[in-house]
């Protein structure tokens, strides 16, 4: 039986450049889909030779992934970090196509110890660059109610008695800290090894800042933790990046953990496997109450 809440729709790449060269005029070559991500990417070619990545984000606004996503990302990359441009947005009726600057490396398949320093320290950057910018919207934790496509609280209230009880603690939290999420912070919100290009050894792009906003940076630090939780992780990262979630402090922490609880075991209920529904679960649950 189907999932009542659906799957995420993905990017058909040949569609979206053909609506891209109809709306702007500008022919992209596409050569092939990019790995990783839940909507796709593709990379491409523009009409003078340069390569650049094709991405195509469903329900939204341009003026919103202007003030929001693409308005952090710039903040980032004038700060010195290695973001992507944004070279082009459109409108492709209810969704956004961006062509953005392909950068070099390939993502970390596996984070070590000198990554993760890397990684601490472009975190470190983000710290204040959006303060005096009311115009970027605050980032919300969805502890309460659902999220525009994930973060949904439905399919842990349905799925079994352990993702109910997780989903009461996350709506308990959301009680004890109403949002949107305090702070003047560039955060990223998908923070994790994927999306962390490098060439040996040396971090050189950071990528996918779809649904960057403004808020606390430790949230990307939440996000990394939880995107370490492989098969194998390198235990001294494991150790060193728990120590520094320990620093943070519950009032800090609790939201911060929901939220990434609640987006990883809805997001595995509806997309994976019951073995990964547990994998995240058993994550979730060892800082939940």
């Amino acid at each position: 039986m189907s999932s009542p809440w659906g799957r995420v729709e993905r990017l058909e790449r040949d569609r979206v450049a053909d609506q891209v060269a109809a709306e702007t005029g500008i022919r992209l070559v596409v050569e092939g889909r990019c790995g990783g991500g839940e909507v796709g990417a593709a990379f491409v070619r523009w009409p003078d030779g340069r390569r650049a990545v094709l991405k195509w984000r469903p329900g939204t606004r341009l003026e919103d992934l202007q003030a929001g996503p693409i308005a952090v990302s710039e903040a980032v990359r004038a700060a010195g970090a290695p973001v992507p441009e944004t070279q082009l947005a459109v409108q492709l009726g209810t969704a956004i196509a961006t062509v953005q600057e392909l950068l070099p490396g390939a993502p970390i398949a596996k984070l070590d110890e000198a990554g993760l320093e890397q990684a601490l320290a472009f975190n470190e950057l983000q710290a204040g660059l959006l303060v005096g910018r009311p115009d970027v919207p605050p980032l919300e934790l969805y502890l309460r109610s659902d999220g525009p496509g994930f973060c949904l609280h439905g399919p842990l209230r349905a799925h079994n008695r352990p993702t109910a009880l997780l989903d009461d603690w996350i709506t308990a939290v959301g009680a004890e800290h109403p949002g949107p999420l305090r702070g003047d912070d560039a955060v990223h919100v998908d923070y994790h090894p994927g999306n962390l290009l490098a060439v040996d050894g040396r971090i050189t792009g950071i990528i996918d800042w779809d649904g960057a906003g403004r808020g606390d940076r430790r949230l990307d630090l939440v996000t990394l933790r939880f995107g370490i939780h492989s098969d194998a992780p390198d235990p001294a990262v494991v150790a060193r990046l728990d120590a520094v979630l320990d620093t943070f402090g519950d009032d800090v922490l609790r939201p911060l953990w929901a939220h990434m609880s609640l987006r990883m075991v809805d997001w595995a209920i509806r997309h994976f496997t019951p073995s990964a529904v547990e994998h995240w679960l058993e994550l979730a649950e060892s800082r939940s109450d």
